[in-house]
């Protein structure tokens, strides 16, 4: 069984860079001031144009305002998801990929947890390789390793910036302004997982190491919000949980199913209370596995962002390797802390695991699994899923070390004893635009 999205939009006009044909006399001025590849390093990025999405930024934004999902009816095409989908579609055509992954085989692996397998042996062989060490977390940026500065413009879809008057614009050509600060960039992943694969790129120019801090991961939960689509899934890999680039980015992409992590179980743990709204709650992963966290609540975007901030900053600086998925449009982030790669370095994972030369990363842990031999993919059992995210886990007892220096860290004011039911009526589904054939079947 093979799954593809297909979707059917308006397409979004390309907009001419600074350095296509018909550029002005000033824009060909502009090109000879960088370095002549036209790419988002100081030499050219401050000198060009780009287009730009100015999200509606408000500061007391609640969590659940502006997206509808009632009825089960979807929310109708967000301009951003147009605007994604556009360019994205665009730079396809121009064959900036290193493959097709809309050929990639895709099946739902048979079993209780729905598994998702997908075959993509142009990942696997033409995928830039990790060039730095795999046993620390926070590590120098390092200028002379590849960094999204090399990037050609080309591969850029446009910026991403909070709005000047909490309003939302869209700027078809705009200066890149330093003295604005450094801009964020939404660019194509070259060797794309999924539909739509993009990454994410705050304050480009600054080149800052993967590394979370409170803004830029407002950043990218306004990103899920503003795409308002659940299909559209927001994540980040640490340094030792498969990033494979010290600079700061996130990875998003569209996918037209639940995430088995997604209908997972839960039990409340602990919430924040906040005088502006009800709080921030945080649960556990049940019958899953891995373990991890679960972040939602009727409260603010900003108070919602800082206490997963809090959380991710705390495993930074204890060494951690940690994923974070954003689910449900940001209104579910899953915190997952991994030792995958340190058992592998111990020689502590089996011999048929390492084989499949599988990296368990956000998607894999998710429940997207991507595989590089059509042996694995053939073969690819539930119990084969489960065997693989098993070795990625934290034993229970460190689990819950972990759980409770991350309640002190983050703020969180009590623990309850909440067992809440499977959420799988809350799942987000493929949404109502998409075309009633855009799960094919062979």
């Amino acid at each position: 069984m093979s799954i593809e999205r297909m979707l059917t939009i308006k397409r979004v006009p390309t907009v001419l860079s600074n350095y296509q044909e018909n550029a002005s006399s000033e824009d060909l001025e502009s090109k000879a001031r960088g370095c002549g590849r036209n790419c988002l390093g100081k030499c050219c990025l401050p000198v060009s144009k780009l287009p730009t999405y100015a999200f509606k930024n408000v500061e007391h934004e609640m969590v659940e305002n502006g997206i509808d999902l009632s009825c089960g009816r979807g929310p109708p095409m967000s301009f951003l998801n147009n605007l994604l989908l556009g360019q994205w579609e665009e730079r396809m055509s121009r064959g900036l990929f290193r493959y097709d992954v809309t050929t990639c085989e895709t099946k739902v692996i048979p079993g209780r947890y729905g598994f998702i397998a997908q075959l993509n042996e142009g990942r696997h062989l033409k995928k830039r390789a990790t060039e730095f060490r795999i046993d620390q977390v926070l590590q120098p940026f390092d200028d002379n390793k590849f960094n999204f500065t090399k990037v050609g413009q080309e591969e850029v879809l446009f910026r991403f910036e909070p709005s000047k008057d909490n309003e939302m614009h869209y700027f078809p050509s705009s200066a890149v302004d330093g003295s604005s600060g450094a801009p964020n960039v939404v660019a194509i992943n070259v060797s794309p997982i999924e539909y739509g694969h993009v990454l994410l790129i705050p304050r480009v120019l600054d080149c800052f190491p993967q590394k979370i801090d409170h803004e830029s991961f407002l950043l990218a939960l306004h990103l899920a919000r503003e795409t308002a689509d659940p299909a559209f899934r927001v994540g980040y890999n640490s340094l030792g949980a498969f990033a494979t680039i010290n600079h700061l980015h996130f990875q998003a992409y569209y996918l037209a199913l639940p995430l088995p992590i997604e209908k997972a179980p839960t039990c409340r743990l602990m919430i924040i209370k906040e005088p502006t709204d009800t709080g921030v709650s945080v649960s556990k992963l049940l019958d899953y596995p891995v373990s991890g966290l679960v972040f939602e609540g009727e409260c603010t975007l900003h108070n919602l962002s800082d206490a997963v901030a809090n959380s991710c900053v705390f495993l930074q600086n204890s060494n951690i390797p940690f994923n974070v998925l954003i689910a449900d449009c940001g209104r579910r982030i899953f915190l997952l802390p991994q030792c995958y790669a340190k058992k592998q370095a111990l020689g502590e994972v089996g011999q048929e695991l390492l084989d499949t030369q599988v990296n368990p990363a956000v998607w894999e842990i998710s429940g997207h699994i991507v595989l590089k031999r059509k042996k694995d993919y053939d073969e690819a059992s539930e119990q084969y899923a489960w065997s693989l995210l098993s070795e990625v886990s934290l034993s229970e007892k460190r689990f819950q070390e972990l759980t409770q220096f991350i309640a002190e860290a983050a703020g969180f004011l009590h623990v309850e004893d909440d067992v809440t039911a499977n959420r799988e009526s809350g799942v987000p589904r493929a949404t109502s635009h998409l075309p009633k054939d855009c799960l094919v079947q062979h």
